[in-house]
């Protein structure tokens, strides 16, 4: 019998062992699933987010023409003119207006507001020439980097025949098929085949070359995309000079500060995030002078000097129902209250604060009722036992030692807060904002807003820019989720 009883528990216990083991596997397998997809949505942000932290630009030497510039009134000068005869001097043959405002579109509008700049600050420019680093349209970077078609280059390595053929041209090099759309440049010109044939290819000129006959092996280049002139934004011209520029070695690629300098703007290079970092700064900051104190008053009032009854039940029961409320509630709540009745400032931080600090109150509610509980009842017990009032047994002795809950609860809560998109939407938050706040008052942003407008606009650069808005956003909670552990670890008291 008691072989038996032995081999009963025996089973028990290996199948306990059994099930363990199941449990610690299948916690191992979500927390790597987990690791899985956020490794997933972190790379995939971060491809698509590196074209937008780099700009291309070229060297510009724009002359400050008096006739173009009064000395006396600098901001009301034809700078963008001066630009544009900048860089048209650069190609020459450009003669049509059509394609002179092609030539022009290679170029950010911000050039001629940087060369504005620094005439308003050094009026003795005006006569003279200015050399800067001309920043790239959108279209034009994206090109360069490969986001509109990937361009396959093809070197000469044969002699290039090349003669006219009306006002066309045929085209053949030995050892080397043509394609229908392909780009041949030859150092004075750019043709692209329109028809091909055993014996060669017949092709149009985009840019008419001055040299007809043979052009010598390796002074000759051809340019394919995996994408007609049809499907993207830059025209085969204007690649063309972007292959030139790029040949002569005029491109540079560089850190693009804009995005970090920048506030909002309609053209994609000239966007940036420094509207709305300000204007997320003013709104949580808001948030906090006024989540906190309520918040933290609340608790005390609720866990050490409210009686217990049921109306404190009721609140009690109410706050927790808060928590879990829908954030778009709180502004329809905000619209009604702070905008339609109380009269304040449309699309502010100030609006946008105060409702994001109704959002997470009950959350810093029941965190700091947490952290006041859990502090041991002796401590309180053994203040009151020496004389101390309640009062003071609550302030000088549980509080403090409540403190890194409250801090971690309260700074949980705000990093939530800043991560909210649809309550400040209801405020009228959503708007375009250029202009970086300067006041609490001030129309403003917030970085979820931001991406969430970015994500809206067609143009496929601001595809990159909501992705390192993105990133960005995902620091910063970051940052806040770590200054929780800090204040945490560095408080903590173990009873």
């Amino acid at each position: 019998m008691p072989d038996i009883v032995l081999t009963a528990q025996q089973q028990r216990t290996r199948k306990r062992n059994l099930t363990e083991k199941r449990f610690r596997r299948l916690c191992f397998a979500a927390i790597a699933v987990t690791a899985v997809f956020l490794a997933f949505l972190v790379m995939n942000l971060g491809i698509k987010a590196v074209p937008a932290f780099t700009s291309s630009a070229m060297p510009l030497t724009i002359n400050v023409e008096p006739d173009k510039v009064d000395s006396t009134a600098i901001a009301s000068g034809d700078f963008p003119g001066m630009v544009k005869d900048a860089i048209a001097k650069l190609m020459p043959k450009v003669e049509s207006r059509a394609d002179r405002k092609k030539l022009y579109q290679l170029l950010s509008g911000s050039v001629a507001d940087e060369v504005q700049h620094r005439v308003m600050a050094d009026p003795s420019l005006v006569g003279k020439d200015v050399t800067l680093q001309a920043t790239l349209s959108a279209d034009a970077d994206m090109f360069l980097k490969g986001q509109q078609t990937s361009t396959t280059k093809f070197a000469g390595t044969a002699p290039l025949s090349l003669a006219a053929d009306g006002e066309a041209f045929k085209i053949s090099a030995q050892g080397h098929g043509f394609k229908a759309g392909e780009i041949v440049l030859t150092p004075t010109g750019a043709l692209r085949v329109t028809e091909t044939s055993a014996e060669g290819a017949k092709a149009e000129a985009l840019v008419a070359p001055d040299e007809t006959g043979a052009v010598a092996a390796g002074q000759w280049q051809s340019l394919q995309f995996s994408d007609g002139e049809d499907s993207r934004r830059t025209s085969d011209l204007e690649a063309v000079w972007l292959q030139r520029f790029t040949d002569q070695g005029k491109i540079q690629s560089m850190f693009d500060k804009a995005l970090f300098t920048n506030g909002d703007s309609r053209a994609p290079e000239q966007a940036g995030l420094r509207g709305a970092f300000i204007g997320s700064l003013f709104t949580i900051l808001v948030t906090l002078l006024t989540a906190l104190p309520l918040g933290v008053a609340a608790a005390l009032y609720l866990e050490e000097f409210a009686p217990k009854n049921r109306f404190t039940d009721l609140i009690e029961v109410n706050i927790n129902n808060l928590a879990a409320v829908p954030s778009i509630i709180f502004g329809l709540l905000g619209l009604a209250m702070f905008l339609n009745f109380f009269g304040l400032p449309r699309s502010s931080s100030l609006v946008g604060g105060l409702v994001l600090a109704l959002l997470v109150l009950p959350t810093i509610i029941i965190a700091s009722r947490a952290a006041l509980r859990s502090v041991p009842p002796s401590i309180k017990e053994a203040a009151l036992g020496v004389g101390a009032s309640h009062q003071q047994a609550v302030f000088h002795h549980v509080m403090p030692l409540a403190v890194p809950g409250i801090l971690t609860g309260t700074i949980l809560g705000i990093a939530r807060a800043l991560g909210e998109t649809a309550p400040l939407l209801m405020i009228g938050m959503i708007a375009f904002i250029a202009d970086v706040p300067g006041r609490i008052t001030d129309a403003a942003t917030v970085l979820p807003v931001q991406v969430y407008l970015w994500s809206t606009l067609p143009e496929a650069a601001f595809r990159s820019r909501t992705s390192a808005a993105i990133i960005i956003l995902m620091i910063v909670l970051l940052c806040f989720n770590a200054l929780a552990i800090f204040l945490r670890n560095k408080f903590e008291r173990r009873w």
